[in-house]
């Protein structure tokens, strides 16, 4: 198995890209700690908390003894325009997206000094593409791009990769409304390249790969995984 012996902290691990990221990893040996607002289903030791909130995450993960790895999956999303979008609303996305990321990043990097590990965050194609109606939610899968450059290099030194994926439109309980209009679900299929939308289990493969001793070599990227959404249109035009 890729992951025997690894200890792995996947954040969102409650639902959608987390919950698949924590069941694959443990599937592959990782024993793999939750962490949500809800209890993580599928993982051996699952722990509730805000990420956003930096007395809970610290408190959730202090006890840890080490980590190898961890996932940033947790993430909420509104789609609006910059002149739609209520200040309040804005800075929740920023606090759980970014906030959030930063927040896990920064108290489970001390557990990961001493052996060296991998940390993936999970941006979107709407960080590297532009994509309308999502200023709140774009500018933070943005800001992830940058933090995920500027990890890797601070935290080469000891042996830390850093890297973050940008998937494409995925069918999660996140992204369920846009898939509920049949017109809606036949447009953004047409958007990928390879002719489908994105399953859990996609990005899954992915963050197994950049957690394991696979990915050793592969840091500060930003890895699209969107069935070719960022690669340009399909149709001829």
């Amino acid at each position: 198995m890729r992951l025997e012996g690894k200890l792995i902290l996947v954040t969102g691990a409650a639902s959608g890209l987390g919950e698949a990221a924590a069941r694959m990893c443990a599937r592959e040996g990782a024993l793999v700690v939750g962490l949500d607002r809800a209890p993580s289903p599928g993982c051996a030791d699952s722990r509730v908390a805000d990420v956003g909130d930096e007395d809970q995450v610290r408190r959730a993960i202090e006890t840890l003894g080490r980590l190898d790895a961890v996932v940033n999956s947790a993430g909420i999303a509104l789609r609006k325009t910059a002149a739609d979008q209520d200040a309040s609303g804005w800075d929740e996305v920023m606090r759980v997206n970014v906030r959030g990321s930063f927040l896990v990043a920064k108290y489970a990097i001390p557990k990961m000094k001493e052996r060296g590990g991998s940390i993936v965050h999970m941006s979107s194609v709407v960080g590297i593409a532009g994509v309308r109606n999502r200023a709140a939610y774009s500018a933070s899968k943005g800001a992830i791009v940058a933090l995920t450059r500027n990890m890797a290099l601070d935290l080469a030194q000891h042996r830390i990769r850093v890297n973050c994926l940008c998937p494409g439109f995925t069918r999660t309980p996140l992204t369920k409304a846009l898939f509920d209009d049949p017109e809606r679900l036949a447009k953004l299929t047409a958007l990928h390249p390879l002719g489908r939308l994105g399953l859990p289990e996609d990005i899954a493969h992915a963050v197994v790969f950049l957690v394991s001793d696979e990915s050793s070599w592969i840091t500060g990227q930003a890895i699209a995984v969107d069935g070719g959404f960022t690669a340009g249109h399909a149709v001829d035009v």
